[in-house]
């Protein structure tokens, strides 16, 4: 049928396959921009491998584009339905032009026009688009590295690393074979010995990138503003060097890739699942290993900036230095997290003016200054009035305690002068002859 189209999606792609006027019409009704799949790749292929039916014999006959699963596309593609089958992370359908589900190619064994009934085609298309996948995120890579620098080129070759430098040996090797793949059409046992090898050092410098960038993510775990300031002013400098060493290491080992599902499906095309689905998982280890480095050394440049404001009033120099690198290596870090289809993003941050945080600490100090104030006037107060009661309280008990002692110095004279006066009388009367004049009580005044 020749308004019949079958799609694919493997999660980061979608394959529409079908009459080349079905395809075309159903791109442009979507407005998805796409790429060739290369369908007509798969006919050598199989059919030397003996793995293509007669019901697959149409493939020729056949267009297939590819487009990049993207906002816009994803959107598109929730509106199909697509049923998840057999094959690793892959699901299909088959469509009539008015988009309409016809069958699922998992139960569509006997429908003489869907073309992936076959499972070797359904597999090799799944690998194209593996490849293709990747050969859009080399794409970006490249384009990213042109962005960051003009002479990116000349700085990777300047490195005097040895682990950097075999990169640049393996950059050689690898852009010669895709060369010689993209005009002979698959990739030759000649032009895989060449690179069988590559994985091995693009595996060291990608390592050794990481712990690079791991090292200058270290040196910022400090709270002193004048060390921050020099780490990070290194940072600028080296982030981006590093970055660029990684993004073009990971570009190449994805170019390995590709060059890699060619020569299985060209070899062992019974094995190109299993490779497909291997190449895969190895690429997001890839991926989550660098997304660890890059989230940790944010974190610090995130840490950093805090610091410096924080200290500006101190520091106003060196704080404001620390705040401007910070947030160039951060923007430089976001940027290369989304050529990899990273999603964590960096907040930039807006140096602390001196006087900014003077005037805060001046109005902090004069609110304290008032509470203390307010504080110590109060407590005075209280004092004031605490010592006013005990004073009352003092006299009153002086006062008290002299009444009573008046009274009992009143009542001792008395007494004394009663026992005088009796003493005198005694000694009047044992000796007559030398009376005594009489004592009369004083009268009080």
């Amino acid at each position: 049928m020749d308004n019949e189209i079958e799609l694919i999606s493997d999660g980061d792609g979608l394959a529409v396959i079908g009459h080349p006027a079905a395809v075309e019409r159903f791109l442009t009704t979507e407005g998805l921009p796409s790429k060739d799949l290369g369908l007509q790749r798969l006919d050598t292929a199989l059919f030397a491998g003996s793995l293509l039916s007669k019901a697959g014999a149409g493939v020729a006959e056949h267009s297939g584009r590819w487009v990049q699963l993207t906002g816009r596309s994803a959107e598109a593609l929730k509106k199909y339905d697509l049923m998840k089958g057999s094959e690793n992370g892959v699901s299909r359908a088959v469509l009539t032009d008015h988009g309409k589900i016809t069958g699922l190619l998992e139960i569509v064994r006997g429908h003489p026009t869907a073309l992936l009934t076959n499972p070797a085609i359904l597999t090799g298309a799944a690998g194209l688009m593996a490849q293709l996948a990747m050969k859009q995120s080399m794409d970006e890579i490249t384009e990213y590295l042109a962005v960051i620098d003009a002479k990116v080129d000349a700085v990777l070759r300047a490195q005097t690393d040895a682990v950097v430098a075999d990169m640049i040996g393996v950059e050689l090797v690898v852009d010669e074979a895709l060369e010689i793949r993209d005009r002979v059409g698959r990739v030759s046992e000649i032009t895989w010995s060449k690179v069988q090898a590559t994985p091995v050092p693009l595996a060291r410098t990608q390592v050794y990138a990481v712990r690079q960038l791991d090292a200058i993510a270290e040196a910022l775990e400090t709270t002193k503003v004048g060390d921050l300031a020099r780490a990070t002013r290194e940072a600028e400098g080296k982030v981006q060097e590093w970055l660029a060493v990684l993004a073009r290491c990971f570009q190449l080992q994805d170019a390995v890739s590709v060059l890699e599902l060619d020569r299985v499906l060209n070899a062992s095309p019974e094995e190109l699942e299993e490779h497909r689905i291997g190449i895969r998982i190895a690429r997001r280890n890839r991926i989550d290993i660098i997304a660890g480095t890059t989230e940790r050394l944010l974190t610090r440049l995130d840490a950093a900036a805090a610091t410096a404001n924080a200290k500006v009033l101190l520091n106003p120099t060196s704080s404001r230095a620390v705040v401007h690198s910070t947030n160039h290596v951060g923007t430089a870090v976001t940027t290369f997290n989304t050529r990899l289809g990273l999603d964590r993003d960096h907040q930039s941050h807006n140096a602390r003016r001196w006087l900014d945080a003077a005037t805060e600490v001046r109005d902090k100090a004069l609110t304290t200054g008032s509470e203390v104030r307010d504080k110590a006037l109060n407590t005075g107060s209280e004092v004031r009035d605490k010592a006013l009661n005990t004073g009352s309280e003092v006299r009153d008990k002086v006062l008290e305690a002299g009444a009573d002692s008046v009274g009992a110095a009143t009542r001792f004279g008395l007494s004394a002068f009663g026992r005088a006066k009796s003493m005198i009388n005694k000694v009047a009367t044992d000796h007559p002859e030398k009376p005594q004049p009489q004592l009369e009580p004083k009268k009080d005044a």
